[in-house]
């Protein structure tokens, strides 16, 4: 039990760092929780402080996941007898609980999709290169970064059920669980995005805009 219990502290802790607030306050000078949408995240990142910090955001949003797996493969090899699957899974949903909920930055955080994205193109790296293609396509058509993100929140489980292959494990019915609690999670954390959706007044994002 221990090393369940281990990793998946240490995966709060990693997500818990929070880039976007540190960003925007290096760069901008104010919280990015104060202006736009008060979400943590890269989308409002984009639209309130410019595409250099948003990059910036992305790339280590997504570290924050492949770094957690990382370290849960390092305990499964000096673990004797823990299981590596579950090991992964703990360190995936936590390092987004952590994004979510830091305990760092007073539990305000963002909504995990892209923590989430560094979380699958490591621990099975072709449903994560399909869930990323099939999210830009859909971005880039109907210019909302949520609608993407939703709906490749969907689309997760059903890619774990069916593909069975390029896990760094062997595959197991507990990645399928783990794919449902991810998309759970992360479609709650869109819930107001759902209900701007279902109004028709969801923000959408323009390429063309000029970096702040």
């Amino acid at each position: 039990m221990a090393p369940y219990i281990t990793i998946a502290i240490i995966a709060y802790a990693i997500g818990s760092v929070n880039f976007s607030v540190l960003i925007s306050r290096k760069m901008a000078g104010f919280d990015i929780r104060d202006k736009g949408s008060k979400n943590a995240g890269t989308t409002n990142i984009l639209r309130n402080v410019g595409k250099k910090a948003a990059v910036l955001t992305l790339i280590c949003d997504i570290l924050k996941g492949v770094v957690s797996i990382l370290i849960a493969m390092l305990i499964a090899k000096i673990v004797e007898g823990s299981n590596k699957a579950i090991l992964m899974e703990l360190a995936a949903f936590f390092v987004v609980v952590g994004h979510t909920f830091p305990i760092f930055f007073e539990f305000r955080g963002g909504k995990g999709v892209a923590t989430s994205l560094g979380v699958l193109l490591i621990i099975n790296w072709k449903i994560g290169l399909i869930c990323l293609t099939f999210a830009i396509f859909e971005i880039i058509l109907c210019r909302m970064v949520s609608l993407g993100s939703i709906s490749v929140a969907v689309l997760f489980p059903v890619l774990t059920f069916f593909i069975r292959d390029c896990y760094l494990t062997n595959w197991e019915y507990s990645y399928v669980i783990f794919a449902i609690a991810m998309a759970v999670f992360v479609i709650f954390n869109h819930r107001e995005n759902v209900k701007r959706l279902m109004n028709g007044t969801e923000n959408r994002i323009s390429f063309s805009k000029k970096e702040s």
